[in-house]
């Protein structure tokens, strides 16, 4: 039985992979450069183009443009406009594009291992929470249930931990029992590289804030 050709994506410059393997398809969907980091700061809701722009460093606004027109022909995002009073055009992953954020998760985890590595750089609020995700010790975490604040700048979040599980909101923390204040990049390297919790504000139960910090074990480097 032949099998029918459903999609077409467009052949520019040769870089189409032309092979039958769905990962070489999932480069031929994700492969363009920005293009996974997009979808990744689309994984806790929609996003104005000017907070796409800002989170990701580095990128041109022609750049950002081309990779939201691409990922929305192919499926994984799309254009929505927020209801009153906000009535503006946000950019949103599809049900089908979430489905590879935790993909990209992962290969964000399996990176980390690299000697090449460098957790000094900057950080995204999206990447910040989406490590805790990725890095939660279900063992470490046993006991742990408790819903964990974030102010990290204009974005606020919700991580709940319950039964070995975190969970992620984007939404204002108030009446969480700890909530961490902070620039991302500062929040991180307090949760994953040990800076002192000096370096940013800790609102509420300090004892928790250090239990919690003590769930997220980086992986070990490759030698």
């Amino acid at each position: 039985m032949q099998l029918e050709k459903l999609t077409e994506l467009p052949k520019k410059d040769g870089r189409r992979y032309d092979d039958a393997c769905g990962l070489a398809h999932a480069l031929d969907l994700l492969g363009e450069r920005w293009a996974m980091l997009v979808l990744r700061e689309l994984a806790y809701g929609p996003r104005r183009f000017s907070e796409l722009k800002a989170d990701l460093p580095g990128i041109s606004a022609n750049v950002l443009t081309q990779r939201l027109t691409e990922l929305e022909a192919r499926g994984l995002v799309r254009k929505v406009k927020l209801p009153p009073p906000a009535s503006v055009q946000v950019y949103e992953a599809t049900s089908w594009g979430l489905e590879a954020v935790p993909v990209i998760a992962s290969l964000g985890r399996w990176a980390a291992r690299s000697p090449l590595h460098d957790p000094t750089l900057p950080m995204s609020h999206v990447s910040l929470l989406m490590s805790l995700q990725t890095l939660l010790s279900p063992e470490l975490a046993k006991g742990f249930d408790a819903c964990v604040g974030f102010r990290l700048g204009e974005a606020a979040y919700v991580a709940t931990i319950k039964e070995g599980r975190l969970d992620v909101d984007r939404r204002d923390p108030e009446g969480c029992a700890v909530t961490f204040v902070g620039s991302p990049t500062d929040v991180a390297a307090v949760i994953h590289g040990g800076a002192p919790f000096e370096t940013i504000r800790i609102e509420g139960d300090m004892e928790l804030a250090r239990r919690f910090r003590t769930l997220f074990p980086l992986p070990e480097k490759v030698a």
